[in-house]
C-alpha cells in the first residue's frame, strides 16, 4: 500500500469538494480498491501505485478546472474520470475537448461519430451532419462555431434554420418578428447558453457577432469570415438549400445538420437536403458524417425509440 497526501491551498473547500464531499465520494466510487479521505484542506489517498497515479491525475485536472472556473460540479468530476478511463492517450483526450463552456461545462465529443464530425469540420469547409434526434448534431456544431469565434478563426457566427412547424399548425403567434421566431430557434439558444455567458451572448447578438435568423433572411447575402450553421436542413426546399449553399464567402465554415427521417414539409414537397446530397456526392472539400442511434446522448430510452422506429420502417417499406 502506498499513501499520497494532496494539500489544497487557496481553494474554497465547499466549491472544490462539493456538498458533503460529494465530489470526493464520486472519485472513491470510481476507484473502490483505493481509500480516499478528505480532512480539512488535505486529501489522503491509500492504495496501489498505478491507481493512485490515476487518482492524482484526476485531482490535478480538477484543480486546474477549479482555478479556471472557481467551481467543480459532480458532472465535471464524471467528465474527468471518463477522460482518465479511456484507452487513448490522455493528451489526445484533452485535445478532444472542443471548449470549456459557461459555468465550467466541458463540451467534447461523446461518441466516435461525434468525433468524426469534429474532425470533418477541421478538414472541410462544408460538412453535412446527418442523423436522428438526440445524436448531438446541433450541439457539437454550435460548439465548433463558438470555438472558432473564441480562437478568432472567424469574426462572426451565423445560425439559421427553416421556420417549418413540426407537424403542427401553431396558428397566429403574437409579438414582434424575433418573438415569433424564438420557438423555432429555441434549441440553438439552449446550446449557446451552455457555452457563452448570458451577458456576453447578449452583447454578441446586439452587435451581430452571433446572428440567429430564419433561412429566408440569407437570400442575397455573402457570408464571409463566418462560421455558418444550417440546422434542420431536411425541411429546406431544393431552392432554399441551393440559395444557402451559394452564400459561402471567403474564410467561411459551414455545417449543415439534418434528420432525413423527420421531414416536416408539406406532402409531395421534396426535401432539399436529400437532393443536395445526391447532387454534391463526390465533390472534394465536402464532408458527410452519418450519426445513428448509437450516438444518442439524451435519455437512454431515446436510443431504443429510434431503433424501434428504424426497425418498423424496414419492415413496412413496400417491396419493389
Amino acid at each position: 500500500m502506498v499513501e499520497k497526501v494532496i494539500t489544497l491551498e487557496n481553494v474554497s473547500l465547499l466549491d472544490f469538494l462539493g456538498s458533503e464531499n460529494e465530489n470526493i465520494r464520486q472519485i472513491s466510487a470510481a476507484f473502490p480498491q483505493s481509500k480516499i479521505v478528505s480532512r480539512g484542506n488535505e486529501i489522503r489517498i491509500k492504495g496501489q501505485a498505478p491507481e493512485i497515479l490515476k487518482i492524482n491525475d484526476i485531482l490535478n485536472m480538477l484543480l486546474e478546472h477549479f482555478n479556471r472556473y472557481g467551481l467543480v460540479t459532480p458532472e465535471n468530476v464524471k467528465e474527468y474520470i471518463d477522460l482518465e478511463g479511456t484507452p487513448q492517450k490522455k493528451s489526445e483526450n484533452i485535445n478532444a475537448v472542443i471548449l470549456y463552456g459557461n459555468k465550467g461545462v466541458i463540451v467534447r465529443p461523446k461518441s466516435p461519430n461525434q468525433k468524426k464530425l469534429v474532425d470533418a469540420s477541421y478538414k472541410n469547409d462544408l460538412v453535412f451532419a446527418l442523423g436522428p434526434a438526440g445524436t448531438g448534431k446541433t450541439y457539437i456544431a454550435v460548439a465548433l462555431a463558438v470555438r472558432a469565434l473564441k480562437n478568432r478563426e472567424v469574426k462572426r457566427i451565423i445560425i439559421t434554420r427553416p421556420a417549418v412547424e413540426a407537424g403542427e399548425n401553431l396558428g397566429f403567434l403574437p409579438g414582434d418578428l424575433q418573438e415569433k421566431l424564438d420557438p423555432y430557434l429555441r434549441p440553438i439558444y439552449d446550446a449557446l447558453s451552455d457555452m457563452v455567458p448570458t451577458e456576453k451572448l447578449r452583447f454578441y447578438q446586439e452587435n451581430r457577432v452571433i446572428e440567429i435568423a430564419p433561412l429566408a433572411y440569407m437570400r442575397g447575402r455573402t457570408l464571409h469570415d463566418a462560421f455558418v450553421l444550417l440546422d434542420e436542413a431536411q425541411n429546406t426546399t431544393s431552392e432554399q438549400i441551393k440559395m444557402f449553399l451559394t452564400r459561402m464567402g471567403p474564410n467561411s465554415k459551414v455545417i449543415i445538420t439534418g434528420d432525413q427521417s423527420q421531414v416536416d414539409l408539406p406532402t409531395r414537397q421534396k426535401s432539399g437536403l436529400r437532393e443536395s446530397l445526391r447532387i454534391l456526392k463526390g465533390v472534394k472539400g465536402i464532408g458527410v458524417v452519418n450519426l445513428s442511434g448509437s450516438d444518442v446522448v439524451r435519455h437512454k430510452l431515446v436510443k431504443s425509440i429510434i431503433e424501434a422506429y428504424e426497425k418498423n420502417e424496414v419492415e413496412t417499406k413496400p417491396s419493389k
